[in-house]
């Protein structure tokens, strides 16, 4: 008796896809499309343009299925077609002029002590959003909210495991200095707390899922 496609992994979908099942595929969109749509919309686009990105991720996923190969893993194949739609439509789009902000000024602390006495953790994507190159931003979003490895982070970026390693570092510094001014405020109009034992960085969607910032 063939399993239900409920109880079947991401890559026997993709395989049963291949052999012409739309039925395997539609269960790929059921758990995909909404961590698809959360990368697109969290790398830069207006929601009416992340939608219309998203659908267009798997338009070409089906349309490219044939080319995967179900020994490997689904997901990091699935957010490079995303990944290269963010960037056919960025593209694609009218120039605006540069508004980004200007060369941050030394590191003064620890990014991860700063990260540790960071209380809205709730705002600390917002935060990255706002303050990260897209590719630094993409990296931490693949990493603590999709949980892929710095291995199936590199295809899906374009880059070697030592620079996706590089861009997580540069990544996490970045948003520490940028906590730091916060903390900094904060510990002139607050008594100073304890710092929690571990750093997190939470996942924006689902509120059970916390990933450890210290690699």
């Amino acid at each position: 008796m063939t399993a239900p496609f409920e109880m079947l992994s991401d890559e026997d979908l993709a395989r049963q896809t291949q052999a012409g099942s739309l039925e395997a595929f539609e269960q790929l969109v059921y758990r995909y499309e909404g961590r698809v749509y959360g990368f697109v919309s969290n790398s830069g686009q207006p929601p009416t343009d992340a939608r219309e990105v998203t659908q267009d991720t798997f338009v070409r996923a089906f349309q490219a299925i044939a080319q995967f190969d179900p020994r490997q893993a689904f997901a990091p194949w699935l957010f490079t077609i995303a990944r290269r739609k963010c960037l056919d439509r960025y593209r694609s789009a009218p120039r605006l002029a540069d508004t980004s902000p200007a060369e941050e000024p030394e590191d003064l602390d620890d990014p991860f002590e700063l990260l540790s006495r960071e209380e809205e953790g709730r705002n600390l994507w917002h935060l990255a959003r706002q303050r990260l190159p897209e590719t630094h931003f993409q990296a931490l979003w693949l990493r603590y909210v999709e949980d892929l490895s710095v291995a199936e982070i590199a295809p899906v970026l374009g880059k070697t495991q030592t620079h996706v390693k590089v861009l997580l570092f540069r990544a996490r510094h970045a948003l520490g200095r940028e906590l730091g001014k916060t903390a900094l405020s904060s510990r002139t109009q607050s008594p100073v707390r304890p710092d929690p034992p571990l750093a997190v960085l939470p996942h924006p969607l689902r509120k059970d899922k916390h990933a450890n910032l210290a690699s």
